[in-house]
């Protein structure tokens, strides 16, 4: 999550169309990319983390492209309607079709598609993995 923000309560906003940015391999050798909109959790995204690093075993280096820094907010349970918005309860990060998520570099390809492979796993959408020859 930010460490501050301008307004703690965001709109849901349009999440329509295809990434404009973000769609190129520009710092590792191997990628994973959207190929559904939504939003991906913060806990979700470190979740991916974890389960990368830890089938790295900590070599080589990784990026995380995306960042959750849009609040969602949630009203507390069996409340009446009216009194306002609810409080912030999670962070996320809207990802659109073509987005790269996570680029990895410095370790063989079997390594990197296993490990992107479960990180996929952890995120709610349908993804696939890049190699920056291959990209499209």
């Amino acid at each position: 999550m930010p460490k501050r923000v301008k307004y703690r309560k965001t709109q849901r906003g349009s999440c329509k169309g295809l990434a404009s940015r973000n769609t190129t391999i520009d710092f590792g050798e191997f990628g994973l990319q959207t190929l559904e909109r939504g939003w991906i959790t913060n806990t979700q995204i470190e979740a991916a983390r974890v389960a990368l690093t830890r089938n790295m075993k900590r070599k080589g280096k990784l990026w995380i492209r995306i960042f959750p820094d849009k609040s969602v907010t949630a009203r507390p349970p069996e409340t009446r309607m009216g009194k306002g918005k609810g409080q912030p309860e999670y962070w996320v990060a809207v990802v659109r079709p073509g987005n790269i998520l996570f680029e990895l570099d410095g370790i063989s390809e079997t390594v990197a598609r296993e490990s992107l492979r479960l990180a996929a796993n952890k995120l709610p959408l349908r993804t696939r993995f890049l190699t920056r020859h291959h990209a499209v």
